[in-house]
């Protein structure tokens, strides 16, 4: 059974950086299939592009229709969300590689973590501080990996921004 959703704090500011309350969901949303999480995002888009945005929500340029992670921050693909705030989304992979493997994403469509720092060092602030807050109600006390892939030599295969959280074993170094 669902959960009421809560807010959580982020805690104190990260360089005069306030994040935004996130709501944490206790039940899912659904699953996504594998099939889904092989799609594509497009190309890199210009700052110009990614960073088009109206009060109170995204325009339509914020976002790429074909792409995995913005259907499934518009609601169109279900997911096993576990916190939002406005600008970011947390959900659970679709194929864990570690007990807890919650990726957490910017609401707007940015084709890695470079590109979000250039369009908006904020958002990347609130991504990784999103991911602290969803380690801290996973109970992972501190012991989390934070991972970005940034290019297909890296392993990043979904071409919209997105940090791994992965915790609940001991990781090992190198990671690969």
């Amino acid at each position: 059974m669902d959960e009421e959703p809560r807010e959580a704090d982020h805690g104190s500011p990260v360089d005069g950086i306030q994040a935004r309350h996130a709501v944490i969901r206790g039940g899912a949303r659904g699953s996504v299939t594998s099939e889904a999480h092989g799609s594509h995002c497009h190309a890199r888009k210009t700052p110009e592009q990614a960073d088009r945005f109206t009060v109170g929500g995204m325009s339509a340029a914020a976002t790429d229709p074909d792409c995995l992670f913005c259907r499934i921050v518009a609601g169109e693909i279900p997911a096993e969300v576990v916190a939002e705030t406005d600008t970011s989304l947390a959900f659970r992979d679709v194929s864990p590689q570690a007990p807890t493997h919650v990726l957490v994403v910017p609401r707007r469509h940015v084709a890695d973590a470079g590109e979000l720092a250039d369009v908006s060092p904020t958002e990347l602030a609130e991504v990784t501080l999103l991911a602290r807050t969803v380690a801290q109600q996973e109970g992972l006390d501190g012991d989390y990996r934070l991972v970005f892939n940034t290019g297909p030599g890296a392993g990043q295969s979904v071409f919209h921004a997105h940090l791994h959280l992965l915790g609940g074993r001991a990781m090992k170094w190198p990671p690969g």
